[in-house]
C-alpha cells in the first residue's frame, strides 16, 4: 500500500477503486516535478482509456480517486504537464507555413482567409485528430509538419484552409482514434480533400492495430454510416471485433511510420 492509497482509505473510509494502485507511479512523478505528457497520454500509459483522467463519466471511480489525491496531497503543487487545451475556432499547425513565429502556430478565422498569400515550408503534412497527441508528437519531433484536427470540431474556416492546402499540392495523411466516431471524423475529412489521406492509417494496418492493441467496448464500436471505402472497411473491422484503439496507444507505431512516410513516396 502506498501513501496515496493509505491516505485515501484512512481519511475517506472508502475502499480503493479497481486499478487505483496504477496511479502511484503518476503521483510519484507529480511529486518529483517530472515533465508529463497530456493527460490522455498519461492515462493510456497507466493502462486506462485516454479520457479517464479528464472525463468523470469515463471511469467515475478512478476519476474521483485521482481528483481526491490532487486536492488533498497536491493542492499547492503545480503539475508539470503538457496541456492539450485549445480554443475551438482555430487552425493549429507546426512547420507548415513559412513564418518567424515560434511553432506551433494558431490561426484564427480572420487570419485563415489570408493564408494563401503565405509560402509553405513543406510538401507533406500529417493531420492528427487529438490535441494531446498532436502536441506530444511535436514535443518529441519539433521539425515534423503537423496539423491538429482538434477532435470532431470541423469549422468552416478550418475546412477551407485544408482544401486550399490540398489544392496547393500539399500531400496529407491522417491519423485518428480507431473507434466509431474516430472513423466518422476521418470519413468527413476524406470528403473535402481529394487525395488519399490513409496511406498510414490503411485498412490492413488498422486491423493489425485492433488485434494487437484493441480494447473491448460496445459503446465505442457501433456501426456508423461512412462513405469512403477504406473507412467502411475500418468501421466494419471495429464493429465486428468490438474493439477500439486510441491514438495515445500508438505513439511508438506512429513515430516509425511517420518517419518513413516523410522520407518516401509510399509506405510498404
Amino acid at each position: 500500500m502506498s501513501r496515496y492509497t493509505e491516505k485515501y482509505q484512512t481519511e475517506t473510509g472508502k475502499s480503493l477503486p479497481e486499478g487505483a494502485e496504477k496511479l502511484d507511479v503518476l503521483f510519484d512523478k507529480i511529486e518529483h516535478n517530472i515533465f508529463l505528457p497530456p493527460r490522455g497520454q498519461q492515462a493510456v500509459d497507466l493502462g486506462f482509456t485516454a479520457h479517464t483522467l479528464n472525463d468523470p463519466k469515463e471511469n467515475p471511480a478512478i476519476y474521483r480517486y485521482y481528483q481526491w489525491i490532487l486536492k488533498h496531497i497536491f493542492a499547492d503543487h503545480p503539475i508539470n504537464e503538457l496541456t492539450s487545451k485549445l480554443v475551438g475556432m482555430s487552425f493549429v499547425s507546426a512547420n507548415i507555413f513559412e513564418t518567424n513565429l515560434p511553432q506551433p502556430i494558431t490561426l484564427n478565422p480572420w487570419q485563415i482567409e489570408r493564408m494563401t498569400e503565405v509560402s509553405l515550408m513543406t510538401d507533406k503534412a500529417i493531420i492528427i485528430e487529438n490535441n494531446g497527441v498532436f502536441i506530444w508528437l511535436y514535443n518529441r519531433h519539433p521539425n515534423w509538419p503537423l496539423i491538429n484536427q482538434s477532435g470532431n470540431d470541423f469549422n468552416e474556416a478550418y475546412n477551407q484552409l485544408l482544401i486550399r492546402l490540398s489544392n496547393n499540392k500539399l500531400k496529407m495523411t491522417y491519423l485518428g482514434d480507431l473507434d466509431s466516431n474516430g472513423i466518422r471524423i476521418a470519413d468527413h475529412l476524406s470528403t473535402i480533400l481529394h487525395q488519399n489521406i490513409f496511406e498510414i492509417q490503411s485498412s490492413k494496418r488498422v486491423f493489425d492495430w485492433l488485434i494487437r492493441f484493441g480494447k473491448t467496448g460496445i459503446r465505442r464500436t457501433k456501426l456508423l454510416e461512412v462513405k469512403n471505402k477504406t473507412m467502411q472497411e475500418e468501421m466494419e473491422s471495429i464493429h465486428t471485433l468490438h474493439k477500439f484503439v486510441e491514438q495515445e496507444q500508438l505513439i511508438s507505431e506512429y513515430e516509425t511510420l511517420i518517419e518513413r512516410w516523410l522520407k518516401k513516396n509510399t509506405l510498404d
